[in-house]
């Protein structure tokens, strides 16, 4: 199984005297951190020490917008006109790049978050509106985005280089999408069986739904996240698992993409 992947996980989401989520161990392992711009989490301190840390990890950073929802971590959805989405993109993409200059540090995908990226998933509009706003600050920033998703047909409309993600503690539907969080099967555990689909999604490009249903997928990017009882572990033994296997885990610049 001899190939390339990226390991990326969301990064910078507290906020003030909060932390949420194990930053300083995932940046030994992840290889691309999608920091929080400060909308539905993060601030210039959190951002700055996120720069800071993963500088000296030599792992790249990118953008990871969401909706102005400090109070629900930008995971409730709200109905906002397309120009209002594209602008508040490109504010945050803005804020990240401010703090990463001042760090010798460049900006290199953007990844966004929660309700917005569910929403986006599904709506073509507001897919495009998010890329129009990603190419109006720089047309050569990656685009993660989910596999299978209406953000994907958003990258290529506009021209924007993409990279496909799936997840390694996520579950998924009979169509392809995240199982809901609300559903008590959304999450995956224990990290034997987060390798075992991590490897099967990478060997087959299929995810595998919760009724066993196979879906094509492409698989550029694996996503941990950092904020769950078994995140370190799961998150460790992916990536010694992909290693294992023969997989180079890189940051996203070092991947060929569409």
């Amino acid at each position: 199984m001899a190939r390339k992947v990226n390991l990326n996980a969301d990064m910078g989401e507290g906020f003030g005297a909060y932390d949420i989520g194990n930053d300083t161990t995932l940046l030994d392992i992840i290889t691309s951190a999608n920091v929080a711009c400060g909308f539905h989490a993060g601030d210039p301190n959190v951002m700055d020490r996120v720069c800071k840390q993963a500088k000296a990890k030599g792992v790249s950073i990118g953008a990871h917008p969401g909706f102005n929802d400090l109070w629900g971590f930008g995971r409730r959805m709200i109905s906002m006109p397309a120009g209002d989405v594209e602008r508040m993109v490109i504010y945050q993409i803005g804020a990240l790049q401010g703090i990463a200059v001042a760090n010798g540090m460049a900006v290199t995908h953007v990844k966004i978050h929660g309700a917005l990226n569910n929403m986006a998933a599904l709506d073509l509009d507001l897919a495009m509106a998010i890329a129009h706003g990603i190419k109006a600050i720089d047309p050569n920033l990656i685009f993660l985005v989910p596999t299978g998703s209406e953000l994907i047909t958003a990258a290529q409309k506009t021209g924007l280089p993409y990279a496909s993600e799936v997840f390694a503690d996520r579950t998924y539907t009979d169509e392809g999408d995240l199982t809901p969080r609300s559903r008590p099967n959304s999450m995956v555990h224990d990290p034997n069986e987060a390798v075992a689909r991590v490897l099967h999604m990478i060997e087959h490009q299929e995810v595998v739904s919760t009724s066993g249903k196979h879906v094509q997928a492409q698989v550029h990017s694996v996503c941990v996240h950092g904020d769950g009882p078994t995140a370190v572990q799961v998150s460790t033994a992916v990536r010694r698992g992909l290693e294992a296997a023969g997989v180079s885990v890189v940051p996203l610049p070092e991947l060929t993409l569409s």
